[in-house]
């Protein structure tokens, strides 16, 4: 299969495309890769697990903001939730060590969007959070926190 084709195969079939770049480079057929293509699905891999950790982080952030600030609708499922949400955190960032670095990003980024979220879900106005995430990373994944 030659480089044209191969590329194209990635854009008509992305399954077999994987298989068939995997198969050269355990072949030790390098200079038929597609390596344009690869490198991108390698990115593409280290882009989602950051947004698996962020996307786990914004449901942690807006149910701890709900728990906060909406204390009479506590209930089991946020709780759940919470815990559910700290468990995945801990095991996206065994997995991938090299995100703990960018933590505080993420965090940022992640509170942002959690800040809509817990708004759209409460009914509180946004200006009714804080601008900033008034919790530390370790405080949002530690088993024994829960905002007063």
């Amino acid at each position: 299969m030659s480089d044209v084709s191969l590329s194209l195969l990635y854009e008509q079939d992305a399954y077999t495309w994987a298989l068939r770049n995997a198969e050269l480079i355990r072949a030790h057929r390098f200079s038929e890769v597609d390596w344009e293509h690869v490198a991108e699905e390698i990115e593409a891999v280290g882009k989602s697990e950051w947004r698996e950790l962020e996307s786990r982080l914004i449901v942690l952030l807006a149910h701890l903001l709900k728990w906060q600030y909406q204390a009479e609708r506590r209930g089991r499922s946020w709780q759940a939730t919470i815990k559910e949400q700290r468990h995945r955190i801990r095991r996206v960032l065994e997995s991938n060590p090299g995100l703990q670095p960018h933590l505080d990003a993420i965090l940022r980024d992640a509170f942002a969007t959690a800040i809509l979220i817990a708004s759209r879900e409460t009914d509180l106005d946004e200006s009714t959070f804080p601008e900033i995430c008034p919790f530390s990373f370790e405080t949002i994944v530690d088993h024994d926190f829960w905002p007063a």
